[in-house]
């Protein structure tokens, strides 16, 4: 296979990091890896396939001779450095939430869309990864009848936030067993031994912008304009892997031994659903793998044509990195 040049922007953060590991793992045919950071991370050195390569300074000229530039970055760097990725004639994959709402942006979950890569403008964006781990659990229902509503939980770990939550975690509780104070700085409030039910900021009708991306991602990704979602989101105290508890509406009523059968046999997705010997999705599970584990499947109780199930998935592989990877093997 052709060897494509691949630059990281904001290599040196969770994400970047995990997508430098994970096209080592996948063998993705790199000729020139050249990563991306901010000022104090220059000169840094990562491994990759057993060689080190020295993190350089993200500028607007750092793009040249690069083929797919993978974004890990927050959305002010994305903006800023987009129109010098294009010019540079490269494909942004970007994880960022800038361009996710775009009409001329597609953004793709391939196990899901994707085919939408095909209509990319040099940018493909990479969804939350929340929705990214629910859509790969509902789609394989959506396959056989059409979804109109969901409503979901999420259940979010500390490492969601960027490499500081778990370390705020672990210092509170390390804080809490020697009777000493610690102030939060990446949480609103304590997490260990709480659950904080808010994530993102104040958005539409009382809900967070965190919630409202699984409704307006869902939409786009499924390519159903008219479902309808409620979500709450809320940050737990689990190192890794996102946990959702969902129910959906379809058009036509799935029963729990059809939507097992589908979703035991669809791409991403492990059924892992066995009530009465204790066995369904948790995040110790999921963690440092890419298939969103799916259990817990049950007819909901006040909607015939409704069913629940709870799915978790590695929000910094599945939900992040390894989606932005997988969007560049379809480019190639």
């Amino acid at each position: 296979m052709k060897k494509v040049n691949v630059a990281v922007l904001g290599a040196t953060g969770a994400v970047g990091s995990e997508m430098v590991k994970i096209l080592e793992e996948r063998n993705f045919p790199v000729g020139e890896l050249r990563l991306l950071a901010s000022a104090r991370s220059k000169g840094k050195l990562m491994k990759f396939h057993g060689e080190d390569v020295e993190v350089q300074e993200a500028t607007h000229d750092s793009f040249s001779g690069m083929d797919i530039v993978l974004g890990a970055a927050q959305n002010a760097l994305a903006q800023e450095m987009r129109p010098y990725i294009n010019h540079a004639g490269a494909v942004f994959v970007d994880n960022s939430s800038a361009f996710r709402y775009d009409d001329h942006v597609p953004l793709v979950v391939p196990e899901i869309n994707p085919d939408d890569v095909k209509n990319h403008r040099g940018i493909i964006a990479n969804p939350n990864c929340s929705t990214i781990i629910t859509m790969v659990a509902v789609n394989p229902l959506n396959a056989l009848s059409p979804i109109e509503t969901m409503i979901a939980s999420t259940y979010q770990a500390a490492s969601g936030a960027g490499a500081g939550g778990p370390i705020e975690l672990m210092g509170e509780i390390e804080a809490l067993q020697h009777d000493e104070a610690y102030e939060p700085k990446v949480f609103p409030y304590q997490l260990a031994y709480n659950v904080i039910p808010y994530i993102g900021s104040p958005s539409d009708d009382l809900y967070t912008t965190e919630e409202m991306k699984m409704q307006k991602e869902g939409r786009k990704i499924m390519h159903l304009p008219e479902m309808r979602c409620t979500c709450t989101c809320v940050r737990v105290p689990v190192v890794r892997s996102h946990s959702i508890s969902v129910t959906v509406r379809t058009r036509e009523k799935i029963s729990v031994a059809e939507a097992r059968e589908i979703i035991s046999k669809a791409p991403g997705c492990r059924l892992f659903d066995e009530l009465s010997d204790k066995i369904f999705p948790m995040p110790l599970l999921t963690s440092d793998q890419d298939l969103v584990y799916v259990g817990r499947i049950r007819e909901d109780l006040t909607d015939d044509r409704g069913l629940t199930l709870f799915c978790c998935g590695d929000q910094i592989r599945k939900g992040a990195a390894t989606n932005a990877v997988q969007i560049a093997e379809l480019l190639l």
